[in-house]
Protein backbone atom coordinates (compact mmCIF):
# COMPACT_ATOMS: atom_id res chain seq x y z
CA UNK A 1 0.00 0.00 0.00
CA UNK A 2 2.97 2.76 0.42
CA UNK A 3 4.66 1.74 -2.88
CA UNK A 4 1.52 2.41 -4.76
CA UNK A 5 -0.68 5.17 -3.79
CA UNK A 6 -1.58 6.31 -6.84
CA UNK A 7 -5.02 3.87 -6.88
CA UNK A 8 -5.49 5.59 -3.70
CA UNK A 9 -5.87 8.52 -5.07
CA UNK A 10 -7.90 7.73 -7.78
CA UNK A 11 -10.40 6.44 -5.45
CA UNK A 12 -9.99 9.78 -3.16
CA UNK A 13 -11.53 11.49 -6.48
CA UNK A 14 -14.36 9.26 -6.67
CA UNK A 15 -14.86 8.96 -3.14
CA UNK A 16 -14.79 12.21 -2.20
CA UNK A 17 -18.73 12.94 -1.70
CA UNK A 18 -18.93 9.24 0.23
CA UNK A 19 -15.59 9.84 2.57
CA UNK A 20 -17.37 13.50 3.31
CA UNK A 21 -21.13 12.02 4.51
CA UNK A 22 -19.72 9.13 6.21
CA UNK A 23 -19.65 9.61 10.22
CA UNK A 24 -15.97 8.37 10.58
CA UNK A 25 -12.47 10.52 11.82
CA UNK A 26 -12.40 13.92 11.02
CA UNK A 27 -8.78 15.18 9.37
CA UNK A 28 -7.74 19.13 9.01
CA UNK A 29 -4.58 19.94 6.97
CA UNK A 30 -3.33 23.73 8.51
CA UNK A 31 -0.08 25.11 8.21
CA UNK A 32 1.55 24.71 11.64
CA UNK A 33 2.19 28.12 12.20
CA UNK A 34 -1.29 30.07 12.52
CA UNK A 35 0.01 33.45 11.33
CA UNK A 36 1.09 32.35 8.12
CA UNK A 37 -1.69 33.33 5.26
CA UNK A 38 0.33 33.12 2.11
CA UNK A 39 4.09 31.54 1.97
CA UNK A 40 7.54 33.30 0.79
CA UNK A 41 9.23 32.50 -2.12
CA UNK A 42 12.22 30.65 -0.39
CA UNK A 43 10.29 29.83 3.24
CA UNK A 44 10.79 26.56 4.54
CA UNK A 45 6.87 25.74 5.40
CA UNK A 46 5.87 23.90 7.67
CA UNK A 47 2.05 21.71 7.26
CA UNK A 48 0.33 19.53 9.67
CA UNK A 49 -2.43 16.47 9.61
CA UNK A 50 -4.82 16.47 12.20
CA UNK A 51 -7.10 13.25 12.53
CA UNK A 52 -8.68 11.84 14.89
CA UNK A 53 -6.99 8.24 14.48
CA UNK A 54 -2.94 7.95 14.17
CA UNK A 55 -2.95 4.61 13.63
CA UNK A 56 -3.38 4.11 9.66
CA UNK A 57 -1.01 6.76 8.27
CA UNK A 58 -1.61 10.08 6.02
CA UNK A 59 -1.37 10.52 2.61
CA UNK A 60 -0.52 14.10 1.68
CA UNK A 61 -0.99 15.53 -1.98
CA UNK A 62 -1.32 18.83 -3.46
CA UNK A 63 -4.05 20.27 -6.10
CA UNK A 64 -2.23 22.54 -8.19
CA UNK A 65 -3.42 25.79 -10.63
CA UNK A 66 -4.24 23.87 -13.30
CA UNK A 67 -6.04 20.80 -11.15
CA UNK A 68 -3.76 18.17 -11.51
CA UNK A 69 -3.48 15.81 -8.47
CA UNK A 70 0.05 15.26 -7.33
CA UNK A 71 1.19 12.28 -4.68
CA UNK A 72 3.87 13.80 -2.69
CA UNK A 73 4.94 11.04 0.22
CA UNK A 74 2.68 8.60 2.62
CA UNK A 75 3.43 8.22 6.87
CA UNK A 76 3.02 5.47 8.33
CA UNK A 77 2.51 5.70 12.18
CA UNK A 78 5.29 3.52 12.28
CA UNK A 79 6.60 6.37 11.80
CA UNK A 80 8.36 6.01 7.68
CA UNK A 81 8.18 8.31 4.59
CA UNK A 82 8.01 6.89 1.13
CA UNK A 83 7.99 9.38 -1.26
CA UNK A 84 6.63 9.22 -5.09
CA UNK A 85 8.56 6.80 -6.75
CA UNK A 86 9.18 4.93 -3.62
CA UNK A 87 11.88 7.47 -2.20
CA UNK A 88 12.83 7.23 1.06
CA UNK A 89 13.80 10.66 0.78
CA UNK A 90 13.09 13.84 -1.16
CA UNK A 91 15.34 17.21 -2.30
CA UNK A 92 11.71 19.31 -1.40
CA UNK A 93 10.14 17.93 0.91
CA UNK A 94 10.30 16.28 4.63
CA UNK A 95 7.97 14.38 6.24
CA UNK A 96 7.51 13.08 9.96
CA UNK A 97 5.46 11.99 12.61
CA UNK A 98 4.91 13.10 16.14
CA UNK A 99 1.98 14.71 17.87
CA UNK A 100 0.44 15.51 14.06
CA UNK A 101 1.94 14.17 10.64
CA UNK A 102 3.82 16.73 8.98
CA UNK A 103 4.64 18.09 5.90
CA UNK A 104 7.75 20.22 5.26
CA UNK A 105 8.44 21.82 1.79
CA UNK A 106 11.87 22.67 2.26
CA UNK A 107 12.52 25.60 0.03
CA UNK A 108 8.79 26.90 -1.22
CA UNK A 109 8.87 27.53 -4.72
CA UNK A 110 6.45 28.34 -7.39
CA UNK A 111 6.08 24.99 -8.47
CA UNK A 112 4.93 24.11 -4.85
CA UNK A 113 1.67 26.70 -5.37
CA UNK A 114 -1.73 24.66 -4.87
CA UNK A 115 -4.24 22.86 -2.29
CA UNK A 116 -2.53 20.88 0.18
CA UNK A 117 -4.86 17.71 1.13
CA UNK A 118 -4.31 14.92 3.64
CA UNK A 119 -6.00 11.53 3.35
CA UNK A 120 -6.23 8.18 5.34
CA UNK A 121 -7.75 4.83 4.33
CA UNK A 122 -9.02 3.12 7.30
CA UNK A 123 -11.13 -0.06 7.18
CA UNK A 124 -11.51 -0.13 3.72
CA UNK A 125 -12.91 3.87 4.10
CA UNK A 126 -11.15 6.90 2.86
CA UNK A 127 -10.99 9.98 5.13
CA UNK A 128 -9.46 13.74 3.41
CA UNK A 129 -9.27 17.01 4.90
CA UNK A 130 -10.68 20.13 3.31
CA UNK A 131 -7.77 21.20 1.47
CA UNK A 132 -5.21 24.34 2.73
CA UNK A 133 -4.55 27.12 0.21
CA UNK A 134 -0.64 28.06 -0.22
CA UNK A 135 -0.50 30.59 -2.77
CA UNK A 136 1.98 33.66 -2.99
CA UNK A 137 0.61 37.06 -2.64
CA UNK A 138 -1.12 38.45 -5.67
CA UNK A 139 0.27 41.45 -6.14
CA UNK A 140 -2.12 44.18 -8.02
CA UNK A 141 -0.30 47.17 -10.09
CA UNK A 142 -1.87 50.60 -9.40
CA UNK A 143 -3.16 52.59 -12.30
CA UNK A 144 -1.37 55.35 -12.94
CA UNK A 145 -2.76 58.58 -11.42
CA UNK A 146 -3.43 62.16 -13.46
CA UNK A 147 -2.28 64.93 -11.29
CA UNK A 148 -4.68 67.59 -11.01
CA UNK A 149 -4.21 70.93 -12.60
CA UNK A 150 -2.31 73.34 -10.20
CA UNK A 151 -4.71 76.11 -8.42
CA UNK A 152 -4.65 79.84 -7.00
CA UNK A 153 -6.36 80.56 -4.45
CA UNK A 154 -8.46 78.22 -5.03
CA UNK A 155 -9.29 78.94 -8.94
CA UNK A 156 -8.09 76.94 -11.46
CA UNK A 157 -5.33 78.27 -14.20
CA UNK A 158 -7.94 78.01 -16.66
CA UNK A 159 -9.64 80.74 -15.26
CA UNK A 160 -9.93 84.06 -17.52
CA UNK A 161 -9.06 86.08 -14.67
CA UNK A 162 -5.80 84.82 -13.77
CA UNK A 163 -4.27 85.52 -17.20
CA UNK A 164 -1.57 88.82 -17.44
CA UNK A 165 -2.55 91.20 -19.75
CA UNK A 166 -0.07 90.87 -22.62
CA UNK A 167 1.56 94.70 -22.77
CA UNK A 168 1.55 93.76 -26.99
CA UNK A 169 -2.49 93.69 -26.64
CA UNK A 170 -2.82 96.41 -24.75
CA UNK A 171 -0.63 98.82 -27.44
CA UNK A 172 -2.80 97.23 -30.54
CA UNK A 173 -5.91 98.18 -28.81
CA UNK A 174 -4.90 101.47 -28.05
CA UNK A 175 -3.53 102.07 -31.69
CA UNK A 176 -7.25 101.13 -32.78
CA UNK A 177 -9.33 103.05 -30.63
CA UNK A 178 -6.95 106.15 -32.04
CA UNK A 179 -7.63 104.87 -35.45
CA UNK A 180 -11.36 105.04 -34.86
CA UNK A 181 -11.44 108.60 -33.42
CA UNK A 182 -10.16 109.84 -36.86
CA UNK A 183 -11.78 107.85 -38.96
CA UNK A 184 -15.30 108.15 -37.20
CA UNK A 185 -14.90 112.18 -35.96
CA UNK A 186 -14.77 113.42 -39.31
CA UNK A 187 -17.06 110.91 -40.76
CA UNK A 188 -20.20 112.07 -38.22
CA UNK A 189 -18.70 115.79 -39.34
CA UNK A 190 -19.49 115.28 -42.67
CA UNK A 191 -22.78 113.66 -42.22
CA UNK A 192 -24.42 116.38 -39.91
CA UNK A 193 -22.94 118.89 -42.78
CA UNK A 194 -24.80 116.96 -45.26
CA UNK A 195 -27.70 116.53 -43.16
CA UNK A 196 -28.08 120.68 -42.39
CA UNK A 197 -27.68 121.57 -46.06
CA UNK A 198 -30.40 118.97 -47.06
CA UNK A 199 -32.48 120.78 -44.56
CA UNK A 200 -31.59 124.12 -46.00
CA UNK A 201 -32.40 122.80 -49.84
CA UNK A 202 -35.81 121.56 -48.16
CA UNK A 203 -36.93 125.21 -47.09
CA UNK A 204 -35.78 126.85 -49.89
CA UNK A 205 -38.13 124.58 -51.87
CA UNK A 206 -40.79 124.71 -50.02
CA UNK A 207 -40.73 128.75 -50.53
Amino acid sequence: MAGSPAWLLLLALGLCEYGHRGQGYKMTARFSDSSITHPRLGQRLVLECLTTNDDSGVFWVRLDKDGTLHFIVFISSLPRATFEGNKKTSTRFEATKGLHYQLVVKSFMPQDEGNYFCLMNSNQMLYFSPGQPAFFPVTTTAAPTTPAPTTQRGITEKDPCLKTPNPETIKEKELNFFCDIFIWVPLAGACLLLIAALAVTIRLCQR
